[in-house]
């Protein structure tokens, strides 16, 4: 009787040893996933909260407030030959990112064929795609900063245009700086040969998954705050 008991704490040992072993070397924990995939799409999950949290924050802000909110269309107007035009500089961000999935799935399915340079290529370009929102945007603030927007103040109208404008523009112009720096590492890794020596490009769908997230975002972004 005393040896069964003793061998139960014995099996739960070594079920625990094993689960460290699987987790600390290089194996699939998930059966068919990645481990890296399984904790990309685990991480844009938490993200994808705290992304809704901001956006329903700012819907619930906006519908309570008693003062008038202001016009996207006048507000995120450019003078372009001494006209007016709405949204301008935002469409052409929307697109600029929105392009940006486009050269991402190309470098996945040439980096599942195989063929680092086309990768590490298209990769670049989505990163450079990626420096130009950001550039963008910060000329965007800029110009309402200029204009003395603040996260407390804003000369049109409701005070908390500005902390909800900063707030979720900054969160996600943020998110694609990293992705920036994250992209222009795999690639320079792509481009080196490490992943061609270990015969998988995985890696590159992981980043991929974490880019069309920040596109996908900010989509919500572009209807939410800029057309609504």
């Amino acid at each position: 009787m005393a040896d069964n008991v003793a061998a139960i704490p014995a099996t739960q040992n070594q079920l625990l040893q094993k689960l460290v072993t699987d987790w600390s070397t290089d194996q699939e924990t998930f059966k068919k996933v990645h481990w890296g995939k399984a904790m990309m799409w685990i991480f844009l999950l938490s993200d994808t909260f705290i992304f809704s949290c901001f956006l329903t924050s700012y819907m619930t802000v906006r519908s309570s407030t008693t003062m008038q909110w202001p016009n996207p269309s006048e507000v995120f107007a450019l003078k372009i030959g001494g006209q007016s035009i709405p949204l301008i500089l935002i469409a052409i961000m929307t697109f600029i990112l929105i392009s940006s999935s486009g050269t991402m799935a190309l470098a996945v399915n040439y980096g599942y064929r195989r063929d680092r340079v086309r990768t590490a290529l298209l990769m670049g370009a989505t990163a450079l795609f990626g420096i130009t929102f950001v550039s963008m945007q910060a000329f965007e603030w800029t110009k309402l900063i200029l204009e003395g927007v603040r996260p407390w103040h804003n000369p049109w109208g409701a005070p908390q245009f500005g902390s909800c404008f900063f707030m979720i523009t900054g969160f996600h112009g943020m998110h694609v700086s990293i992705g920036v720096i994250y992209l222009t590492t795999i690639a320079i890794k792509v481009l080196r040969g490490d992943y061609e020596r270990r015969a998988n490009y995985e890696v590159v769908e992981i980043a991929g998954l974490y880019w069309h997230f920040v596109d996908l975002v900010w989509v919500f972004i572009f209807a939410f705050f800029y057309l609504w």
